[in-house]
């Protein structure tokens, strides 16, 4: 993880609440802020799936407003990873209060132009209202996602 020198997601305020083979995932309850860490290039849909299901339990249940989502380990885009991820889950979580959304994406520029380019026709599928309200915005730490 791209932090300071020194400084450990845990210094962030943050607590492990569950690793699964592709992700671990932390907790800052004070802040109301989960960040997802992937630690593998490439993580199978079905298994995407039940770990964005695991995280839904922790967005509901702790009231959380933010959700930092590091891929910088990713190397293979999957497009209906995304689509689900960006329409589905998002907008479920919407309805809970989740409206801060931080990525960070592996420094790779054609991964980069990938997202961007599926990115805008998913936004258009938002409600008005979703659209007007969500934050997503890329940062290039867990350290700058906290802060912003």
């Amino acid at each position: 993880m791209e932090l300071l020198e020194n400084t450990s997601i845990e210094d962030l305020g943050f607590k492990k609440n569950f690793s699964v083979e592709h992700a671990d995932v932390f907790l800052n309850k004070d802040k109301g802020i989960i960040t997802c860490v992937l630690l593998t290039d490439y993580v199978p849909i079905v298994d995407f799936r039940e770990l964005f299901n695991r995280i839904s339990v922790l967005v509901v249940n702790n009231s959380i407003k933010k959700f930092i989502f590091d891929k910088r380990s990713l190397r293979t885009f999957h497009q209906p990873s995304m689509e689900w991820y960006f329409i589905e889950w998002k907008t479920e979580m919407y309805k809970h209060g989740l409206k801060i959304h931080r990525k960070i994406l592996p420094d790779l520029p054609w991964f980069a132009k990938a997202v961007e380019i599926v990115r805008k026709p998913l936004i258009e599928k938002f409600s008005p209202e979703i659209k007007a309200n969500i934050d997503i915005g890329y940062r290039n730490s867990i350290e700058e996602a906290v802060k912003s």
